[in-house]
C-alpha cells in the first residue's frame, strides 16, 4: 500500500527528505517525486507549490501517476488561537476536517461549499487518532491568502468557529482527493499566530525548530495506519 505525502514549500520538503529511506527521485512533467520508505511504509513525496492551483495540479498528477491508497498533506499552518485548548507554535494539528474559507458559489450554496463537494471534507481517521498521537485535533480552514491579520482570522472563525489552523493548500488537496475517491489526511504544525504583533517574526524564526515537531508525528501516524 503506497502513501502519498504532499508538502507545499521547499523548506518543508528539505525537512522531509532526510527521513525517507531508500530514497530515489522520479521526474514527471518537470516535477520531482521522491520515493522510498518511512517507518517501514512505502511512500512517494512531492512539493506541490504554494496555493490552491499548485496543490490541485500536484495532487492530481500524484494520484494519476502513482495511484496511492492514501494522501497525507503535511507542513506548516497558522494558528487561529480559538478555543480553550488552542494549539500554539510547534504544536501539531491533525485535521478533523478541511474546509475552504474563501469560496462561495452563489445563491443556493453555503460559503465554503465548492461546487459538487461537501462544505467540510471530513477526515477518514477515527476521532481518537489525535489523542493516540499526542497531537491536537481541529478543523483546518484553507484559502489563497497568507493569513496575517486578526481581521482575517476573525472572518474565518465566523464561518468556522472551531477552526484550529489556516493554510493555503489543504482545501484543494481535499477536493481533488474527494473527486478521485482517495482518502485524505491533513496534519500541520503551527508556525505562527496570525494577527499577533510579531506574526511575521514568529514565521521566520520557526524553521530552525521545525524538524522534530513536524515529522515525529508523521512517522507515528504511518506506523498506526
Amino acid at each position: 500500500m503506497k502513501t502519498a505525502i504532499i508538502v507545499a514549500m521547499g523548506k518543508e520538503l528539505q525537512l522531509l527528505l532526510p527521513i525517507i529511506e531508500n530514497h530515489a527521485v522520479t521526474t514527471v512533467n518537470g516535477t520531482e517525486f521522491h520515493t522510498g520508505n518511512i517507518a517501514g511504509r512505502e511512500v512517494v513525496a512531492m512539493q506541490c507549490g504554494i496555493g490552491k492551483v499548485n496543490a490541485a495540479v500536484g495532487t492530481l498528477t500524484m494520484i494519476d501517476i502513482f495511484h496511492p491508497s492514501l494522501v497525507i498533506n503535511t507542513g506548516v499552518a497558522g494558528g487561529t488561537g480559538a478555543g480553550n485548548d488552542a494549539p500554539g507554535i510547534l504544536d501539531v494539528v491533525l485535521a478533523s476536517g478541511v474546509a475552504y474559507h474563501d469560496v462561495w458559489c452563489g445563491p443556493g450554496t453555503e460559503p465554503g461549499e465548492a461546487s459538487g463537494c461537501p462544505r467540510i471534507f471530513p477526515s477518514p481517521l477515527p476521532q481518537e487518532t489525535a489523542g493516540q498521537l499526542g497531537v491536537h485535533s481541529g478543523l483546518i480552514a484553507s484559502g489563497d491568502i497568507f493569513v496575517s491579520r486578526r481581521s482575517e482570522v476573525d472572518h474565518i472563525l465566523e464561518l468556522y468557529p472551531d477552526a484550529a489552523a489556516v493554510d493555503m493548500e489543504s482545501g484543494a488537496i481535499a477536493q481533488v482527493c474527494h473527486i478521485k475517491s482517495v482518502p485524505y489526511v491533513c496534519m500541520r504544525v503551527i508556525s505562527d499566530t496570525p494577527g499577533a504583533a510579531d506574526n511575521i517574526a514568529q514565521y521566520g524564526n520557526f524553521w530552525s525548530d521545525a524538524p522534530e515537531a513536524t515529522f515525529t508525528a508523521l512517522k507515528k501516524l504511518l506506523k498506526m495506519i
